[in-house]
């Protein structure tokens, strides 16, 4: 196989130049997102970069169903590669003319059951399709929830990529990995520290999916062996670096359920949100960014010093629980401080 480095460059390369027509193509077409009450940026900003990414990586997700040498068979990444187009189509076409939100989400269900059926006709166990569909259909909506301020969806999916390309065995895992990881690299400059486009449905959405593909492809034996437990160690381990996302994005939904809000609808009420209301957009994306990363290198001690199944598990949850309390101190800070008319 090619060289890794060199294919993480040219994705990055390709990215970043696509990105800067995907700017120009949405400032002609005026797919402009306007500041307000639901949103957490202040001036018009163009949007649907997120396209780049996915024209990007898609040729190389063709090469690897195409490769002789690539571990897992063919018609996995192929699966991967309809998954995302899907995800991407109806997120662009959501980019140009709002879609309700069950048209939408039927899409995800398909896209999910393409990424199912991709593990089945790999050979993997009807279980292991059964949590690839919902890996699919979670992530993507946890990262159009999560996609609000400038550069925190696509830093967040970089970590969570670089994290399972250090823990991959299997080499076309390891270079579809790195390759998003390169790839979400080539569209930070455009989004972070300031941001002159955002990633937009098709692009939030994409990156959910692709996440969830990668981790699905552990459970064929991406990971590296460990014993009978492979699939459960591979899933525990990469839940932290996405633990960030995760726990803001399923603590929020459960609150406004429990309300009776709207929760499909946008909102301003994530802990993310609340948190740069208060210091800021870059802040906020670095904070995150190094609790992302403090998991994903906890991940990767737990599993390189050999610890039993059990201990890695019992660190795991209590990281997950107290990214759990974490988010309730943030969320009470911005309660009381909105009670005292303090600003944000």
């Amino acid at each position: 196989m090619p060289d890794l480095l060199a294919i993480c460059a040219a994705v990055a390369v390709a990215t970043a130049a696509l990105t800067w027509l995907a700017r120009r193509y949405a400032l002609w077409r005026r797919l402009l997102d306007e500041p307000g009450e639901r949103r957490s940026h202040v001036v018009a900003t163009p949007r649907g970069g997120g396209i780049a990414i996915v024209l990007a990586l898609l040729p190389l997700l063709g090469w690897l169903a195409l490769a002789p040498a690539a571990a897992a068979p063919g018609g996995y990444w192929l699966g991967v590669c309809a998954g995302t187009g899907l995800v991407a189509f109806i997120g662009w076409w959501d980019d140009h003319r709002p879609l309700s939100a069950r048209r939408r989400f039927a899409v995800h269900l398909a896209a999910g059951a393409l990424l199912g059926a991709a593990v089945i006709a790999s050979g993997g166990h009807w279980l292991a399709a059964a949590v690839a569909f919902a890996l699919a259909v979670g992530l993507l909506n946890v990262w159009n929830f999560m996609d609000g301020i400038n550069g925190l969806a696509a830093s967040q999916a970089a970590i969570a990529a670089a994290v399972c390309g250090g823990l991959a065995a299997d080499p076309d895992l390891r270079i579809a990995a790195w390759a998003l990881a390169a790839a979400c690299c080539g569209f930070l400059p455009f989004n972070f520290p300031r941001a002159r486009i955002f990633l937009g449905d098709v692009g939030s959405g994409a990156l959910g999916y692709l996440l969830a593909a990668l981790l699905a492809r552990g459970l064929l034996g991406g990971g590296e062996v460990y014993g009978a437990a492979a699939a459960p160690v591979w899933l525990l381990l990469l839940s932290a670096p996405l633990g960030a996302f995760c726990v803001d994005a399923s603590l929020t939904l459960l609150r406004r359920m429990l309300r009776g809000e709207a929760w499909w609808r946008p909102h301003v009420q994530h802990a993310y949100q609340a948190w740069a209301r208060r210091i800021g957009h870059t802040r906020t994306t670095f904070a995150y960014a190094a609790w992302s990363v403090s998991g994903g290198l906890v991940a990767i001690a737990l599993y390189r010093l050999g610890f039993p199944f059990r201990f890695m598990m019992l660190v795991i949850v209590a990281w997950q629980v107290t990214g759990g309390l974490l988010w309730f101190v943030l969320q009470d800070a911005d309660r009381r401080m909105t009670s005292k008319g303090s600003p944000l």
